[in-house]
């Protein structure tokens, strides 16, 4: 991820360089290690968290790391403050408005590539189906909406992307929710796709096991009895009650933002493109331009579910391990005093005896 966020910084300024008609290469060296440095402090203060959050064992039982963690915004902070001093100290005369823009360039990249990029690593750390159904739903749309406006599409979307039609747009949002259903539906029963991922080394011959999120247990919608008639008149067989995954639910509202919502990252990246005068970022796909070309509407979407995942679905609870690193972390006499205090009403509880 690190290589792709630094090559699409790198490819945005010589676009810029050969837009303003400048002899840039005297800044060449100047220019790429500001761009590595403020990537390499954003990387730090983002995956430093992830990475506490991860290894918050070998964290909390290693004094140093203990202090980083501990010390890690602070750090990140001073960092970052650090590049600002260097870039005015480094300014040159005659290059202020072009030294200036490759700063807003530099951060703008680190806002849409590498903040949103982490999101969706987040995702994937709670479980593959938060990436999988967005991404697929985000597939999905582009495709039917293509199919949908080459068959039949025949008025104008938006001006900035003239191939994208009315017709495309509104066909694509019905099928996006018909496969948001049928995903969300799917999904659910399948460990390796809803458990997190507790380390590193988890894969798929990994010993899969945990405690499902309650979007993945299914409830019955009971019928009435006229619908229960309607059913067996219309396909034969009488239907109670149907089966329905929580996540279905919410796949749909996953779909409603794929489809209404995520395509504009993508006509934000044709605009972009049309201002500096490009057809793609790269050429890396034949025909298709290049990765990033084809992951402008994944981005947003991957941030919309991290958010959305947090605030509406995510389960909380602390286990036994969560409350043993904390008191690792103690000092000798805060974990005598605790472990007197767990005694003692392990006792009045009659868990223990005195």
């Amino acid at each position: 991820m690190d290589c792709s966020d630094d090559y699409v910084m790198k490819s945005l300024t010589l676009h810029i360089c050969h837009l303003k008609k400048r002899n840039c290469h005297g800044l060449d060296l100047y220019l790429g290690t500001f761009e590595m440095y403020f990537l390499v402090c954003t990387n730090y203060f983002l995956y430093g968290e992830s990475s506490v959050s991860i290894f918050k064992e070998i964290f909390l039982l290693r004094r140093i790391l203990s202090t980083l963690s501990a010390h890690h915004r602070f750090i990140s902070f001073t960092l970052y403050i650090l590049g600002i001093v260097l870039f005015v100290l480094n300014l040159k005369k005659g290059h202020y408005r072009f030294q200036f823009s490759q700063f807003a360039l530099t951060h703008m990249a680190l806002l849409l590539v590498v903040f949103q990029s982490h999101f969706i690593i987040n995702n994937i750390m709670e479980g593959l189906v938060w990436f999988i159904l967005p991404v697929g739903l985000v597939i999905c749309n582009d495709i039917f909406a293509y199919l949908v406006g080459i068959t039949i599409g025949r008025t104008q979307l938006i001006k900035i992307s003239p191939k994208k039609t009315w017709e495309g747009f509104i066909g694509a949002f019905f099928i996006t929710i018909i496969a948001g259903i049928m995903l969300g539906g799917l999904m659910p029963n399948y460990k390796y796709f809803i458990c997190p991922a507790k380390n590193l080394s988890f894969n798929i011959f990994s010993d899969i096991n945990c405690d499902k999120n309650p979007v993945f247990v299914p409830f019955k919608l009971e019928f009435g009895d006229k619908v229960s008639k309607f059913f067996q008149i219309a396909v034969g067989k009488e239907m109670k009650y149907l089966l329905i995954y929580p996540l279905q639910l919410h796949a749909v509202i996953f779909s409603i933002f794929a489809s209404l919502i995520a395509p504009f990252g993508g006509f934000f990246a044709s605009g972009f493109k049309r201002a500096f005068k490009v057809k793609d970022f790269s050429d890396s796909i034949p025909g298709h331009g290049g990765m990033t070309d084809r992951m402008d509407c994944q981005f947003m979407m991957g941030v919309f579910i991290n958010i959305y995942y947090y605030s509406f679905i995510r389960t909380y609870a602390i286990s036994g391990s969560d409350i043993f690193n904390l008191f690792i972390n103690l000092n000798p006499a805060e974990q005598v005093e605790f472990f007197n205090k767990a005694r003692n009403y392990l006792v009045d509880k009659k868990v223990i005896l005195q």
